[in-house]
């Protein structure tokens, strides 16, 4: 099993490039099965968590190819043989769920299994299922499997979810496109893949308005056409990225960067005592004199503070002065990252869905195991703060959301190699 051996050696200084989002890209995929012609999408991170979303996409019938090194992904549904997702797919991946929303609007039925994903905690399928229910379909769920069916088709609805959960607006959003009818969605989430979502439905189609607010309204249509978009900016690798300069010193530009998609963190980060400003490519990010200072976080939906960095910000409040306190209100289990930070020297006490972290002034170097996704680079940025070596292993959880992490860091002066296992 592949490693990754960080060695802290100093101030980074350079430019990154920044990834289409692979939380959007995992959404955009399914909106193939809404349309018999063909979607292109542009910009698409290499991860393999795409691939997954590949092969689960070709496990029913769909044709999915990808382009000019894997940036570009075409995808044509118009022959599709399955309305089912299996197990054995959709247990590698959270997002395989989003198949259920446009199977169900485009055919009448789909049985699509239970998911998996991370172990950060109960992420349950009722907001998705109570959503659909709310259009017209019928779900049960038997041996792992929900079984969903609308024989007369979806109809238009007005549903208020109970929490703004993204996935579930994502799928309910989708399976709207289709039914019969208005449906308006109360208490949406937000998110900014949410929004890059309906800007691809649009061009295919749809009609659909009130992205980016908590109540989005959709027009039914017949059918939805072919189109070509571009996947929105990755914030979360964004915002992880902005933090190496933090931790370590330095000058970063992050190109693609936008502030619009971070605008939460980067009060925290200047809270801290680190500068980020626009440029003509992106945004730069440096950090002032001095040690940063500890800032207290709570995740919330978004414009919030958002989960998937609140590990790599516990690595750099680990080194902060004073004391920090993150609060983690989205998902329960997202602080095992924890005691690994722990192993390499820092002062964290937690309790449930609350870390204190008393910054110390230098970390050590430590053999750590990466949790899940988000935890796997929080340990890669505190190893390349820390003295000597930091071995991260299980780094197969890296390669779900991060592509060519080593060479984009190298690339800005860091030290640090990928060990084949």
């Amino acid at each position: 099993m592949d490693s990754i051996l960080v060695t802290g050696n100093g101030a980074l200084n350079g430019q990154i490039p920044i990834a289409g989002a692979k939380n959007a890209c995992l959404t955009l995929m399914p909106a193939t099965l809404l349309s018999e012609e063909p979607l292109t999408l542009t910009n698409a991170p290499r991860l393999s968590d795409i691939k997954t979303m590949t092969a689960l996409l070709q496990s029913l019938g769909a044709e999915v190819s990808t382009l000019q090194d894997g940036q570009v992904i075409a995808m044509s549904s118009h022959d599709l043989t399955s309305q089912t997702a299996d197990y054995d797919i959709v247990r590698k991946m959270r997002a395989s769920n989003l198949v259920l929303g446009p199977l169900l609007a485009r055919f009448g039925q789909a049985v699509v299994s239970l998911p998996g994903g991370c172990a950060i905690g109960a992420r349950p399928m009722d907001l998705h299922t109570e959503g659909l229910e709310a259009l017209g379909a019928e779900i049960e769920l038997k041996d792992g499997y929900l079984h969903a069916k609308a024989p007369g088709g979806l109809k238009g609805a007005v549903h208020e979810m109970r929490f703004a959960s993204v996935g579930a607006t994502e799928n309910i959003v989708m399976a709207a496109t289709l039914a019969k009818g208005t449906t308006v969605l109360k208490n949406a989430a937000r998110e900014p893949e949410i929004v890059d979502l309906v800007e691809c439905l649009r061009k295919m189609g749809a009609q659909i308005s009130g992205e980016g607010t908590s109540t989005i309204e959709i027009q039914g249509v017949d059918r939805l056409h072919g189109a070509t978009h571009q996947v929105v900016t990755d914030r979360i690798e964004l915002g992880t990225y902005m933090l190496a300069p933090a931790i370590c010193g330095g000058e970063v530009e992050l190109l693609g960067g936008r502030m619009d998609l971070v605008g939460s963190f980067v009060e925290k980060l200047n809270a801290a005592g680190v500068d980020v400003e626009e440029t003509a490519n992106g945004l730069k990010v440096s950090r002032r004199n001095g040690r940063v200072q500890a800032v207290d976080v709570t995740t919330e939906p978004f414009p919030g503070f958002p989960t998937d960095l609140q590990a790599q910000m516990m690595a750099l409040l680990c080194t902060a002065e004073g004391v920090s306190v993150l609060e983690e209100k989205i998902f329960e289990n997202r602080f095992m990252h924890a005691p690994e930070l722990m192993r390499m020297g820092a002062q964290i006490d937690v309790h449930g869905g609350t870390a204190t972290v008393t910054g110390v002034e230098r970390l050590k170097g430590a053999p750590v195991m990466a949790t899940d996704l988000r935890a796997s680079v929080s340990l890669i940025l505190a190893g390349l703060a820390a003295e000597g070596e930091t071995v991260v292993s299980r780094v197969y959880h890296l390669d779900r959301g991060y592509e060519r992490v080593v060479s984009k860091l190298s690339g800005v002066g860091a030290k640090i190699e990928r060990i084949k296992g």
